[in-house]
Order: structure tokens, then sequence, then C-alpha cells
């Protein structure tokens, strides 16, 4: 075998190691995506968060850009549509070898009550990556699929069989620093930084089979990226939820192996943009329903009860999957399987009905 072949082979066997076993969300062996935190900032020699310069790419093992929320578009014969979406672009560096892209894109029509999706992934060219020091903001391609963006205006551009979007996004808050500062520590695996855009104004353009449609609405975005090489197996369920009071709330609980949660995390944004952390015995989440994939077998939570005892909250939140069908199979990219959909929220909040949206992502849930 030629030199050539070699450094193809080795290349490709790379690919293969990051998209299913090094921690990219949707895989069932890793925490990374929901790592245990301590509700107290940890004090270290990392250099902070800046905007814009860790808008963009890092020389960091891991990383990705996370963006999802809810459209809505009225077409030319006054028919209302809504729409959830997913866009995720994943970057893995390994070595000197060239960075490796496995990219997410995902609608959920739910005026059609249909789920669509696809996924990408490709080996770039060895060209130097920023680490911090662009102040370009984001500018990602995987093919023809594209996030770009500074200051929290962004850009998003993907297209599968029978649709495609073309969205402006712009913060309308300052980016939630999680843990504090933004720097969530792993322990042995490494640290990671780790911030979020909660809620974003979205306009622009959904391509609905071949109808075009202009679109409004809001997204939520996570950024987290880290020189960390997550081991063990580990699973989790990650709430995203947008209320009609223009506060926001961020929860996760990560599982072991035996299914136990061995960490909590819940965060709660007021409408001016602060954020604080809700203690964990100040929450309790039931399972409503279950929904089991005609495609793969596996049964998943569907819906659930959120029971909050602080005086900041709603006192009780009900969250149900705008469609029970929202799981990606992608064994191409990232080397598994997952569900992550579009959520309304109902509850009842101390001064009346609180409504909203959200998103929910599940891991680890196996036949």
């Amino acid at each position: 075998m030629n030199k050539k072949n070699v450094a193809v082979s080795s290349v490709f066997l790379l690919l293969l190691c990051l998209l299913t076993s090094c921690g990219f969300p949707g895989l069932v062996s890793t925490s990374a995506r929901l790592p245990q935190v301590s509700e107290t900032p940890q004090a270290n020699q990392l250099p902070p968060i800046r905007f814009p310069q860790d808008e963009g790419a890092h020389n960091s093992l891991t990383e990705w850009w996370y963006y999802t929320g809810h459209l809505d578009a009225v077409a030319s014969d006054g028919s209302q549509h809504h729409y959830g979406f997913e866009l995720v672009v994943f970057q893995a560096l390994r070595s000197d070898l060239p960075p490796v892209y496995a990219a997410h894109f995902a609608i959920s029509d739910i005026t059609r009550g249909e789920f669509h999706y696809d996924q990408r992934r490709l080996i770039a060219s060895s060209t130097p990556i920023p680490d911090g020091k662009s102040t370009q903001g984001i500018d990602l391609k995987v093919g023809d699929w594209a996030i770009q963006g500074i200051n929290g205006q962004d850009q998003l551009t993907a297209q599968m069989k029978d649709y495609a979007i073309l969205l402006s996004l712009k913060g309308l808050k300052a980016a939630s620093l999680h843990n504090g500062n933004g720097i969530i520590t792993l322990g042995l695996a490494g640290f990671s930084y780790y911030y979020s855009r909660t809620r974003m104004a979205v306009s622009g353009t959904i391509l609905d089979h071949n109808q075009s449609l202009h679109v409004t609405g809001q997204a939520w975005m996570d950024h987290q990226w880290g020189n960390f090489l997550p081991s063990g197996v580990g699973s989790w369920d990650w709430f995203s939820l947008q209320l009609n009071n223009n506060s926001e709330m961020m929860l996760y609980f990560v599982r072991d192996v035996t299914g136990k949660i061995v960490s909590t995390y819940s965060e709660y944004i007021d409408a001016s943009g602060k954020n604080s952390f809700i203690a964990e015995n100040a929450l309790q989440i039931t399972t409503q329903s279950q929904w089991t994939s005609p495609s793969t077998g596996i049964t998943y939570p569907s819906g659930w009860r959120l029971e909050l005892h602080d005086a900041r909250l709603p006192t009780t939140l009900l969250i149900t999957p705008q469609l029970k069908n929202q799981e990606l199979i992608t064994y191409n990219s990232t080397g598994n399987v997952y569900w992550e959909g579009a959520v309304s929220i109902e509850g009842q909040g101390n001064s009346g009905p609180v409504k909203g949206e959200g998103y929910v992502e599940l891991t680890g849930y196996t036949k």
C-alpha cells in the first residue's frame, strides 16, 4: 500500500472512531453533551469566554454548534403552517489529522404530522483552525449546509428532500454562560466551555415541497467545546424550555449504565437574561407516557410532568411532544440513534396559566 493510500485509510479509520465513540450528542457512549457540573463556578486558570472570538472554531478535541427552534408561516391560500427544526454541526480534532465534521438537519412538520431528517459527514482540508482568536464569528460549512454569524446574529442554510431553510437569527438576550462562568469541569476527562443563546428571534424562508414560505419564530443555540475525550457509558435527557413570559429553563438528567440518575443540572433565565441555578431538590419530573419506534424498536419516554418548588418559577409544567416520532437514526454520521424533537408546554404559574415551546433530547435508550 502506498503512502497516499495509507493516509486515506488512516483518516477514514479516524472518522470511524470519532463518529462512533468520541462524544457527540446522540451517542450513548458518553455524557459529554451533559457533563456533571457543580453549583459553584470553579476557579481555574482557563481563559474566560470572549465574544465574538469564541463563537467560531477552536483547536479543541471536541466542539459543536447546536440550533433548535420553532417556525410559523401563512401560505398564500391562508393556511397556517408550524414547524420545528434542528441544525447541528460537530467538529472533532485528533493529532495532526484534518478536522472531521458531522451534521444533522431535521424538520418536524407539525402541520403535516411528519418528521424528516438528513445527515452528513466531511473530512476537511488541513487548513489550520482559529483557536478563539478570530473576530469573524462562526463560519461552518458541511457541503451546502452552513452556519455563519457573529455576535448572536446568525444565518442557517440547509436542505434535504422536500425541505430547505434559509434563516436569520438574532439573539434577544446575552449568551447564558453555564455553571456561572461558562466553564464546566469534567475531572480527569478534561474541561468543556458551554454557553447557550436561549432566545433568538428567527425570520427567513422555508421551502416545503417546492412551496416557498416566509417564516418567523424563535430558536435556542448551544455551543460547547473543549479538550475532553469522555469515556464510560452514560445517557441523558435534556430539555430547553422557552416560556411565553420571556423566561427560559434548561434541564438535564444524566444516568449511569444502570439507568440511575447520577447528575442533575437545572438553570433559569429570567426575562432580563440573568441566569441562575435551580436547586436539585426544587424540581421533580415524571414521565407521562411512552412511544416505541417502528424503525428501531426503541421505547422512549413521551411526555413529562415537571413540578417546581421555587417562587420564581411556574409550579407545574406539562411537556408534550408535538410529534411522537422525532427519532434520528444517524449511523452514517455519528454512529448512533437518538430522539430529539419539538415539544409544547402548558402549566400553571403563580399568577396564572403558562405556555411555551421547547426541545427535548433523549439518548441512551436501547431496544
